[in-house]
């Protein structure tokens, strides 16, 4: 009695047919997201200070904050999206 199928035949370079092109392929996208992550961290730091400094400028700071934010994260997509 056989309860599990036989494991399937990949092609001769692994499951996706392709040889050495698993890890090089996605290191521009680790590479991205890690400086991003980075540049997000050292943005919040930046304005949680400059709120601190100046709390009357809370407003202006934020909104300034949120659109570096936005621009950093949009490397990220870019480099998924439009490098692959």
């Amino acid at each position: 009695m056989k309860f599990f199928g036989s494991p399937p035949a990949f092609p001769r370079g692994g499951a996706s047919g392709k040889k050495g092109k698993n890890m090089t392929g996605n290191l521009h996208v680790a590479l991205a997201a890690a400086s991003a992550a980075l540049a997000v961290g050292l943005i919040g730091m930046k304005a949680s200070e400059a709120v601190g400094r100046n709390p009357d400028a809370s407003t202006k700071i934020l909104v300034q904050s949120i659109l570096a934010i936005a621009f950093t994260e949009a490397i990220v997509f870019y480099t998924l999206f439009l490098v692959r």
